[in-house]
């Protein structure tokens, strides 16, 4: 896999931590995922990670303000 994929991953990463900053969401384990820095087959993705029961509300909530017509 080529540094442009890990480059594009890594901006994904740091504008999906930049837009939750904005509705004052914070995931703790945002990141790379390192297993698919490895693969041959896959692309690096982005690893969404673990939260809180409460980080995860205010996720939803902040999604659902953004899907009301």
């Amino acid at each position: 896999m080529g540094t442009d994929g890990i480059g594009e991953a890594e901006a994904a990463r740091d504008e999906l931590r930049a837009a939750l900053a904005g509705v004052d969401v914070v995931l703790p384990s945002l990141g790379v995922d390192l297993v698919s820095l490895t693969s041959a087959y896959l692309p690096p993705l982005v690893e969404l990670g673990c939260c809180r029961a409460d980080v995860a509300r205010k996720l939803a909530a902040a999604l659902r303000r953004c899907a009301a017509p």
